[in-house]
C-alpha cells in the first residue's frame, strides 16, 4: 500500500463521525432508557438509516485502524451466540473470557434473559439456516430474526441490537445483510461488523460457498454525549496505510467445529493508544 492509502472503512468511519457531530439529532431534553453507571442519563447524538457495504471477496474488511478493535473477543461473542446458542454469562466469561455483558444480567439469573443465543436455540435458527443454504440455496428465505416478541414477554433483558441477518446466494458467493436497530458507533460499530463478517465466513465455508458482499444497515447510529471528545480524537488520527485482512484458515468445513484459533488477522496495525468509553447501559 502507498503512504497515501486510506481504507474504505476508515474513510467511511471518519465521514460518518463528522456527519453525526455536525448534523445529528440530540436526545438531550427527552426521556431516554440508557444510563451511565453513575445513574446519569446517557444521551446521544444520532443519525438514522445508515448503510455501509463491503465486498469481502475483493479484500474489503470493515475494521477501523483508527483505534484497536477487540476482533478476537468480537468473534468469540458470535461463537457464544450461534455455536453455543447460549445466554449463560458463565459460558461467555469462563469459556471465552468476555466480561462486557455482565451489566445486562437479568435479575441475578447469570443470564441476559431469553435473548440472542437462547433465541437461536429455541427456534433452531442456525441449523435451519445451514440446512437451507445446502438444500435450497436459491430461495430468498434465508433469514435469522432474533427480534422475537414472545421472548421479550418471557423474560426481561436488552432487546437485540444486531437482530436480523438475511443470507443470499449469488453463484459461488454468499452475500449477507446485517440489520441493526441501534449502534454505539465509537465503541461497537466495528465490533459488530467484523464479528458478522466472521460469521459469514464460517457459514459460507459450511455451505461450500465463498464470502461475498457484506451490507450493514443501522437505523439509529449514535455517539454518546460522553464520547464526543473521543470521536473528535478519532477523526483527527491518521489511519494505517495497510488494508487489514481476516483469514479463515483452510481445513474445517463444519460450522460447529470452528474456534477462534481458525481465524487470523493480518496487516492490522491500529493507531494507539486505545481510547476509554463509558457505556450507556
Amino acid at each position: 500500500m502507498t503512504k497515501n492509502f486510506v481504507s474504505k472503512t476508515d474513510e467511511l468511519f471518519k465521514n460518518t463521525l463528522n456527519e453525526i457531530l455536525t448534523v445529528g439529532t440530540s436526545t438531550e431534553g427527552h426521556k431516554i432508557r440508557p444510563k451511565y453507571k453513575d445513574g446519569a442519563p446517557a444521551h446521544t447524538i444520532y443519525i438514522n438509516q445508515v448503510v455501509e457495504k463491503y465486498d469481502i471477496s475483493k479484500g474489503e474488511l470493515p475494521i477501523t485502524t483508527l483505534r484497536p478493535t477487540a476482533w478476537k473477543s468480537a468473534i468469540k461473542e458470535i461463537l457464544w451466540i450461534y455455536q453455543d446458542q447460549s445466554n449463560d454469562l458463565s459460558v461467555l466469561e469462563e469459556k471465552y473470557g468476555i466480561m462486557w455483558w455482565r451489566d445486562w444480567e437479568v435479575n441475578n439469573s447469570n443470564t441476559i434473559g431469553q435473548r440472542y443465543g437462547a433465541t437461536v436455540k429455541k427456534y433452531d435458527l442456525m441449523n435451519k439456516l445451514l440446512n437451507g443454504l445446502k438444500n435450497e440455496p436459491y430461495t430468498r428465505r434465508h433469514i435469522i430474526d432474533l427480534y422475537q416478541y414472545a421472548d421479550f414477554d418471557e423474560t426481561e433483558g436488552l432487546h437485540p441490537c444486531a437482530f436480523l441477518t438475511v443470507w443470499s446466494v449469488r453463484g459461488e458467493f454468499l452475500d449477507v445483510t446485517l440489520h441493526q436497530r441501534s449502534s454505539d458507533y465509537c465503541v461497537a460499530g466495528h465490533v459488530n461488523k467484523v464479528q458478522y463478517v466472521a460469521l459469514m465466513m464460517m457459514v459460507a465455508r459450511h455451505a461450500g460457498l465463498k464470502p461475498g458482499v457484506f451490507m450493514h444497515v443501522v437505523d439509529n447510529l449514535h455517539i454518546y454525549d460522553r464520547h464526543i471528545e473521543q470521536a473528535k480524537e478519532l477523526i483527527s488520527r491518521t489511519p494505517s496505510n495497510k488494508q487489514p485482512k481476516l483469514i479463515l484458515k483452510e481445513g474445517k468445513t463444519n460450522f460447529y467445529d470452528f474456534t477462534i484459533d481458525d481465524f487470523e488477522m493480518i496487516d492490522y496495525e491500529p493507531v494507539k493508544p486505545q481510547l476509554k468509553f463509558e457505556l450507556g447501559i
